[in-house]
């Protein structure tokens, strides 16, 4: 099988996060039928193994994540989503087809050092977050692993083009809500109310001035079933917050605590606070990145990335092991998570080449310390 039909039979058969049953059977045989020793992981994932020579305890992880996206695809191809709703509009099938490509060249001749793993990941787009329940089942226990490396479609990058920023790269993220609980009533007797939408109103914009060149606020979710004369009881309240700094998102959660307070202690609410914890940030390592430009430059074109308010759950990686997370170009049209999302297939072999050398190229690195 290519890895272009790898692809596209995933494409045909999207599944959401945690649901990804037929795309790991799926995983499965094709590791199977290349010889490719696997095992199951976090549930619906698939992690395989490839030992070349040397120490086998050095590894590098190559990561790819399975899940689709809750869109309806427009794209008018052959190989168009045959799950109703459902949509790899992320690029996740690009991912995986790189990852099965590489891996499938590696276990050809095994002339590398040490061992490298393939994990194919699920639960990308939600919380908690395939990457922690990974790490939670500690997979790489007594393996030195050297490099986590994984990439992400970029459909605003031409076929050929890959992106890379050292240290910070892309944000946290967390969940926010909040129920405002106050004493709602007739609009016309207010001495009679503790108004919840006042309270509210008054948190959605200090919640707001939070926003500064590190940190972004936003709300997209406000509740109060009242009515022209009618005050309601409570108000809820939705939206994410992104950091690029863990010490900065510990500060501001601590401030979104203290504002509740102060809000509450005058408008006679009481406020409920649900701050969800998300993904931690993306830091890449600097010197992988400094490898990977090199690499990359011998053969393709290289940019600079800037940093990105979106979140990843790589960021998991990232604060375990020596991490890499780059940007593959795919040009194609439309762009991510929207159903005209159509990325190039060129981009595939690519990828495949790119990951390829990089990854004979860290192992070989990684055996040298050994000597």
């Amino acid at each position: 099988m290519t890895p272009i039909e790898f692809r596209r039979e995933l494409h045909r058969h999207p599944e959401l996060s945690f649901r990804e049953e037929r795309t790991a059977q799926f995983i499965a045989k094709a590791l199977t039928k290349a010889g490719i020793e696997f095992r199951p992981i976090a549930g619906t994932g698939i992690l395989a193994r490839i030992e070349g020579r040397g120490d086998l305890r050095k590894a590098v992880v190559l990561r790819a994540d399975i899940d689709a996206l809750p869109i309806h695809e427009r794209a008018n191809v052959e190989w168009r989503s045959e799950n109703e709703g459902v949509m790899h509009a992320c690029g996740h099938d690009i991912h995986a087809a790189v990852l099965y490509g590489v891996l499938c060249e590696l276990a050809r001749n095994h002339n590398f050092e040490g061992t490298i793993f393939g994990l194919f990941q699920p639960g990308e787009e939600c919380n908690p977050g395939g990457a922690s329940l990974v790490l939670a089942e500690n997979p790489f226990e007594g393996y030195d692993v050297c490099a986590v490396i994984g990439e992400h479609v970029e459909p605003k990058l031409p076929v050929g083009t890959f992106g890379f920023r050292e240290g910070k790269y892309m944000a946290s993220s967390d969940e926010l809500r909040f129920t405002v609980n106050g004493k709602g009533g007739h609009a016309a007797l207010r001495a009679d109310l503790k108004d919840a939408v006042v309270a509210a109103a008054e948190l959605i914009v200090r919640l707001n001035a939070m926003n500064s060149e590190d940190t972004i606020l936003s709300l997209g979710k406000v509740e109060a079933n009242g009515a022209t004369n009618v005050i309601p009881d409570d108000v809820y309240i939705e939206g994410t917050m992104r950091t690029f700094d863990e010490t900065v998102r510990r500060i501001c959660k601590e401030e979104i605590e203290e504002i509740v307070s102060d809000i509450d202690s005058r408008h006679s609410t009481s406020t409920v606070v649900d701050i969800s914890q998300g993904y931690p940030c993306v830091v890449n390592d600097e010197d992988l990145v400094e490898v990977a430009r090199e690499v990359a430059a011998e053969h393709f074109e290289v940019v600079d990335l800037d940093l990105r308010p979106t979140a990843e759950d790589f960021g998991f990686y990232t604060q375990r092991y020596p991490s890499l997370f780059y940007r593959l170009g795919v040009g194609g049209s439309g762009a991510t998570h929207t159903s005209e999302f159509c990325p190039d297939e060129r981009a595939i072999a690519v990828g495949i080449e790119f990951m390829l050398l990089l990854t004979l190229k860290l192992s070989e690195k990684n055996g040298k310390k050994e000597k």
